[in-house]
Parts: C-alpha cells; structure tokens; sequence
C-alpha cells in the first residue's frame, strides 16, 4: 500500500504537487489523469524518491519512505519506473540493460528471469543488440522489462508510448496491463490520454494543478 499524506512540492515559485493526500491499496492498477503541466511526473517521482516532498509524508508498506526526518533512497523501495524517454543504456544490449537492474538475485535465477522478460515482451531475438539497433516501440518493450525485473512492488510509467503509432501504443497497453497483473504489482500508470487510463488501469486520479480532483 502506498499512502501520501498531506504531499507538497514546489520548485522555485511553481507549486507542483500541492497538498496530496492519497491511499493507493496493494495490487492497484491506477491512472494518473492530467494535462501537461500538472504535476503527474512530480508526483511519480515523489513516490519514487526522486524527488523530496517540501512538505508531508509518503509510506510504503506501512513504513514512511520521505517525510520531515526519513528518507529511503530510490533503490531501497522495491520500485521499477519506466522513463517517458525509455533511458535506456546507449553501451550495453538489450540482455545487459535489463540485467542490469536485478538487485541480489543468484546469476542462475537472473538468466531465468532474463528469459521469461525477453519472451514475454516477444524480445529473445533482440538480446544481443543495443538500443540505437532497435525501434522506438521495442525500446518500450526492453524499459519495460527492465522495470519488471527485479520483480518490483511498485511499479511507475511515466507516458511511456509517447510518439508511438495508434496500432503499437494498443498492443503495448494491453502487455503493461497483463505484465503488472501477473507481477502482483502496484501500477501508477501517468497519462494525459483517457483511452489509455481506460484499458490499462482499473482506477483513475485526475489531477489539475498541482491537485486531485474530486
């Protein structure tokens, strides 16, 4: 479960995140509505512990993560995020930039989990090539798996079939939507696109300047 209570953020004078109050239950798939410029990425990254809150406490399992006198760092909260931009690493393969995110796991259990990702993506070809030898919509699928593999409680997508082709992005929303199901995952999915928040969420949060909307 994650809870934020009473969240604010705000850089120079702009108020991002404004006074956010939210209980997100376990195995949620929830969409974070908005326009551009209204804090959903703020707020994403906030829960990731990217950002500090100016103001108010997040918690994660019952524990808080950020708040006046804590913070867990990014790594120590069991989160994968996938970047509006995919971020993928130019200088290692496919294989390389999702192992790369595995945390304790055994090498046995990393290459078997290596292998579920790359077929469930529909990926195993492209193991060996890096990203500037793949399409934008395969780069998607290797963020993708990326986040998932060190089996995440809390999985973040910031608009990540942005620039993507109508047929792609809907191929794409359905294997997010199957992939966090099957994971157990939370999802907080951040989109500007009704479509999208319809078919890969169960719930929405609309959110406006800074605010959720009742």
């Amino acid at each position: 479960m994650i809870v934020l209570e009473d969240v604010c953020k705000a850089f120079g004078n702009t108020v991002a995140v404004d006074q956010v109050s939210l209980v997100i239950p376990d195995r949620a798939r929830v969409a974070i509505l908005g326009p551009s410029g209204s804090g959903k990425t703020t707020l994403l990254r906030l829960v990731a512990g990217l950002e500090m809150p100016d103001k108010g406490t997040i918690s994660m399992g019952g524990h808080a993560v950020s708040g006046s006198d804590v913070f867990v760092p990014p790594s120590e909260r069991r989160i994968g995020f996938v970047f509006q931009s995919g971020a993928l690493w130019p200088h290692m393969t496919v294989a390389e930039n999702i192992l790369f995110a595995f945390n304790a796991l055994p090498e046995g259990e990393q290459q078997r989990r290596l292998d579920l990702l790359l077929d469930r993506m529909a990926i195993p070809n492209l193991r060996d090539r890096y990203p500037d030898q793949i399409s934008g919509g395969e780069a998607r699928r290797v963020a993708l798996a990326r986040a998932l593999a060190p089996r995440p409680e809390i999985l973040l997508l910031d608009e990540p079939l942005t620039n993507l082709d109508h047929a792609l992005r809907e191929e794409l929303l359905v294997l997010i939507a199957e992939s966090a199901r099957e994971e157990g995952s939370i999802m907080l999915y951040v989109t500007h696109d009704e479509h999208e928040a319809a078919i890969v969420a169960d719930s929405t949060i609309r959110f406006k300047a800074g605010r959720v909307l009742e």
